[in-house]
């Protein structure tokens, strides 16, 4: 029989991408795959998975069954919800909120309404929540993780609050070897905090820079959520990128001494 060297080496590329794919799929620990197949999630949340990717993304973070999170500005509790179920009965989520502003305007969101319904759900009993003013941020007991997506950006729009204390509280908050997490739509390079109020993305150099500051330890980032064709241009609300913005993943430790 005669061998084709192209044949060869197209068989033997094809098997090796077959086994890499296998392998990404088997990367997710189960605490976390079981997370994203909960039958009580909503709908639309089930519906934006193919965008957010949350079992590859919660598998970067490392999220253990048992372990203690605090989460920033949970917004809807698309993330509270898989973090309840892949920390388990031994675990415990903080769903941390500002209580209303003085004077704020008509349309903003009630912070505290929508995840107070869902620590109420039977299906999430180890979440609660924690109102009090970012410039005293603060959880009951130390964390292993402090999480945010797609919010850091917003602590720069909160009337007189330092970007820098809010970091200092949230490294006072972990356990030492603690992971701070940040996820956030992708400003353009140089822009620094420029777009935060208008398009609301942030240029991810500058919160690597401000986290930094706060004494932590950078580990690494991920392009899971990587849009190459968002031109970093548009309002993160505006239909044509809206649910498919670049947004870069970086996560950061706190020194375990």
């Amino acid at each position: 029989m005669t061998h084709h060297p192209f044949v060869l080496s197209a068989a033997l590329t094809a098997m090796l991408m077959l086994a890499a794919n296998s392998a990404g799929a088997g990367s997710v620990p189960g605490n976390i795959a079981a997370a994203v197949a909960d039958g009580n999630r909503p709908d639309a949340d089930k519906q934006r998975d193919v965008n957010r990717k949350p079992g590859e993304v919660l598998a970067f973070v490392g999220v253990k069954s048992g372990a203690q999170v605090a989460e920033l500005l949970p917004g809807g509790g698309y993330f509270t919800r898989l973090f309840s179920k892949a920390v388990g009965s031994t675990g415990h989520v903080y769903a941390l909120v500002p209580p209303p502003l003085p004077n704020a305007p008509a349309d903003m969101p009630d912070f505290a309404a929508r995840v107070k319904a869902l620590a109420a759900d039977p299906n999430y009993t180890n979440v609660s929540v924690v109102v009090e003013p970012f410039s005293q941020l603060s959880v009951p007991a130390p964390v292993d993780l402090v999480w945010t997506s797609q919010n850091y950006h917003d602590l720069h729009n909160f009337p007189g609050l330092d970007v820098g204390i809010v970091n200092k509280l949230i490294f006072d908050d972990l356990k030492p070897g603690g992971i701070y997490l940040v996820l956030d739509h992708t400003a353009a390079a140089g822009s620094q905090s420029r777009d935060t109020k208008i398009l609301h993305r942030i240029d991810p150099e500058t919160v690597k820079r401000e986290v930094l500051a706060a004494g932590f330890v950078f580990v690494g980032s991920s392009d899971l959520l990587h849009q190459p064709e968002d031109n970093h241009t548009l309002k993160v609300f505006d239909p044509s990128v809206r649910g498919k913005t670049d947004q870069f993943i970086l996560k950061f430790r706190k020194p375990a001494k």
